[in-house]
């Protein structure tokens, strides 16, 4: 009896430790887009083929390009943490990347090398964002795929601009929403389906 007792009281920590764990993951989700600092990540246009995986549509970012003097000083897939802050258009830009967070009050993410130069010239690194994916219902995702893919096809040709706002707070960064010319994805997405039901 007491062996069951035992039992029964094992069983009813490890689920409350395997609850505990998605609920933590919610609640920084949580923290970071409501206390997070915003900032308006430039998209890339994207392979048409590729832009959409199930429910998700996959985002590249003008700021994973960065300038240096040292590129040698770094490894492929390093962890790095990138200093953000923004361009004079208001797009979000890395400032500089370390291999420590900053120590002051500054925004920063933690991301890693993902191309470095081959070239003795090339001074270019590409770095790799934690945030490459915007998640949406399943119904609008095909909608909200070809209007993004339009959408990034006029960027190329400045005719359009779209751009992820990402909230960002202790390396964390989460996307809010993807713009096309400041409207919501989801919008133009829930337009097109209703448009398309009339």
């Amino acid at each position: 009896m007491k062996n069951r007792k035992l039992l029964y009281l094992a069983f009813a920590l490890v689920a409350l430790i395997q609850l505990a764990v998605p609920f933590q993951m919610i609640y920084g989700h949580e923290d970071v887009l409501n206390n997070g600092v915003k900032f308006k990540f430039k998209t890339q246009p994207v392979d048409p083929n590729d832009a959409l995986r199930g429910k998700y549509i996959y985002l590249r970012y003008d700021a994973e390009r960065v300038g240096m003097t040292n590129p040698k000083a770094w490894n492929s897939n390093d962890q790095i943490f990138a200093r953000i802050g923004v361009n004079a258009a208001g797009y979000a830009k890395v400032i500089s990347i370390s291999k420590t967070a900053p120590a002051d009050n500054s925004s920063y993410l933690k991301a890693k090398i993902n191309y470095l130069p081959y070239e003795k010239g090339d001074h270019v690194v590409t770095l790799e964002f934690p945030f490459d994916r915007f998640y949406m219902n399943e119904n609008k995702a095909p909608q909200a795929e070809s209007i993004y893919r339009n959408a990034t096809v006029e960027t190329a040709k400045n005719q359009s601009t779209t751009y992820a706002l990402v909230a960002v707070k202790n390396g964390e960064a989460v996307i809010q929403d993807v713009k096309i010319n400041e409207v919501s994805i989801k919008e133009l997405a829930k337009k097109h389906n209703n448009a398309a039901t009339d």
